[in-house]
């Protein structure tokens, strides 16, 4: 090992910083060709030993794989993705009939509204609700200011440019 804790890779001879953990034993940087060559070179040392030579040679040896490869099948086939035939019938195009433009109504879009409440307001209900839609609070929203108006005494605001009731006080109120 070098004096600054590092080592020299056996393979491509460049000094690394080997894992904490096999400190003692690392002789492989972690390069994509250093780690092949140490694989290979585990192997040869494996293969070396008197126990492991007949390993894959032998009856029993050919018995054994065969009832691995039994209790295994298509192990070693790749499978190929089948393609996923749709459940739905080709629908073929229809012209569609021609449209009205639409009228202008005078109603605020719901980014609007939903952007003009103040930043604690929709935290709030978002960590209250456990949801970050749009949709849910402005439903939400709503209902605490009919409640909230409900309770002070107050009709409900139509002034949809300020806050979120436009109309639907009374259908809130009652949800709550």
């Amino acid at each position: 090992m070098h004096a600054k804790g590092r080592c020299k890779c056996l393979h491509c001879g460049t000094f690394f910083i080997p894992d904490p953990r096999n400190r003692h034993h690392q002789q492989y940087c972690g390069e994509p060709e250093c780690r092949r060559a140490s694989k290979a070179a585990s192997q040869r040392r494996w293969q070396r030993r008197p126990e492991n030579a007949d390993y894959f040679r032998g009856a029993e040896n050919v018995a054994r794989t065969q009832a691995w490869r039994k209790a295994h099948p298509g192990y070693w086939k790749r499978s190929k993705r089948k393609r996923s035939v749709a459940l739905q019938d080709l629908l073929n195009a229809q012209p569609s009939p021609p449209q009205q433009t639409a009228n202008q109504d005078d109603t605020v879009a719901l980014q609007d509204l939903w952007q003009r409440q103040p930043p604690v307001l929709i935290g709030l209900i978002a960590h209250l609700t456990g949801s970050a839609l749009q949709e849910d609070i402005v439903s939400m929203t709503n209902r605490l200011i009919a409640k909230g108006q409900a309770l002070m005494g107050q009709k409900s605001n139509d002034d949809c440019q300020t806050n979120l009731v436009c109309g639907t006080a009374a259908a809130g109120a009652a949800e709550l």
